[in-house]
């Protein structure tokens, strides 16, 4: 399993790297004004689209959701 070295959000995509900047994943960041990259860790990353937070792992398999609130 490679680990998530950087996450990038460029528009309403955010591109997950791990080592030697090769794109593991890409996955969807929503436009509204509080969409977006939230994080990352070296096995998840966080995007809040809507009210929703949604984890994926380095090959942009959704793992969990969290309600964010409004």
């Amino acid at each position: 399993m490679s680990d998530i070295v950087t996450a990038v959000q460029r528009g309403s995509q955010v591109y997950v790297y791990g080592a030697g900047q090769r794109q593991l994943c890409s996955v969807y960041a929503g436009t509204g004004p509080s969409d977006g990259l939230k994080g990352y860790t070296s096995s998840t990353v966080s995007v809040r689209r809507g009210s929703q937070i949604y984890v994926y792992d380095n090959k942009g398999r959704q793992i969990s959701s969290v309600f964010a609130g409004k």
